[in-house]
């Protein structure tokens, strides 16, 4: 079994210490689904959600929790996101969301990608929940990573 690189030998957290791990490329996407009233949804569709423009502000909201992942995942290294994306897809029942999250370092940008994703779709909750409050999130994961000494991962 593979060693958790967050624990010490005496089984305590500790932040995991990079400083000898070469500067890659590194990419990393994730996606997720908020599902939802066929009413809600067509009121995001038809702009008639009273807070706004549900998709562009939770597009703009992921982008912002890539980039303070650091800030609530304690023992993330903070990185310098060469780009944050967030593709979101509206259908008759929910919301389909991609992030997209890359670097050039030493350590992986998944969990930026998979903050992206959660944070567009609590902000999507958010935005909408007046309408329907049995919204439900899930279907949060990881597709793929590139970049890094454990190599490529495809889901």
């Amino acid at each position: 079994m593979t060693r958790l690189t967050h624990l010490d030998a005496d089984g305590a957290a500790q932040m995991v210490d990079v400083s000898a791990k070469a500067v890659t490329m590194r990419e990393a996407i994730a996606k997720g689904r908020i599902s939802m009233s066929p009413e809600a949804a067509a009121a995001i569709r038809d702009g008639l959600v009273k807070k706004g423009d549900v998709l562009a502000v939770a597009r703009v909201a992921g982008i912002m929790g890539a980039k303070k992942t650091s800030d609530l995942i304690p023992l993330c290294h903070p990185l310098p996101l060469s780009s944050v994306s967030i593709d979101l897809d509206l259908d008759a029942t929910g919301v389909n969301a991609t992030a997209t999250a890359r670097t050039t370092g030493q350590t992986g940008v998944e969990m930026e990608a998979l903050t992206a994703v959660s944070i567009a779709l609590l902000t999507v909750y958010d935005m909408a929940k007046a309408i329907d409050k049995a919204m439900e999130i899930g279907a949060v994961r990881l597709m793929s990573k590139t970049g890094g000494k454990s190599g490529d991962y495809r889901a």
